[in-house]
């Protein structure tokens, strides 16, 4: 079966331009990746959990902000490549700052060192419009910009 994760799309109108928000990978590989390694929010879950629910938690863990509304709007799902589905939700959110309060994990750094290191996550979080996104998004994500635009026309 393959792995599914669940994320929020948050988004703002800003000097009448739309903005989403999106977070950047923490640890080594990434530190100096940035188009296409951008994404939004998101989190594993098993099938039996509830998907909103763990997008809205992934939410708080990646960005430290706590999304106060009901209304989201569903975007679906998409597949990467090595199969993973992610299933995604929009909500208006006009967060001040962006802020990262993430959560760490562990890996063998550098490799076949012995040494273990801890990264966060998340290691940073950034408004970004529309076309800007699309340069700075997984490629597999961009679908959830049209699918946003689409509702909001």
């Amino acid at each position: 079966m393959a792995k599914r994760s669940a994320g929020i799309l948050a988004y703002r109108m800003h000097q009448q331009e739309l903005q989403v928000l999106l977070v950047h990978p923490g640890g080594p590989f990434y530190l100096k990746k940035d188009a296409g390694v951008w994404s939004i929010p998101k989190g594993e879950y098993d099938e039996h959990e509830n998907a909103l629910a763990i997008a809205q938690k992934e939410f708080t863990e990646e960005t430290g902000n706590v999304i106060q509304s009901n209304a989201f709007l569903e975007l679906g799902d998409v597949k990467l490549k090595s199969g993973k589905i992610i299933t995604a939700w929009a909500v208006e959110a006009d967060l001040e700052e962006c802020f990262i309060s993430s959560n760490n994990f562990e890996i063998e750094w550098p490799p076949k060192s012995g040494k273990m290191q801890s990264f966060p996550e998340v290691d940073k979080a950034e408004w970004f419009t529309i076309p800007k996104a699309e340069v700075k998004m997984h490629p597999a994500q961009i679908d959830f910009l049209t699918r946003l635009q689409a509702l909001l026309n």
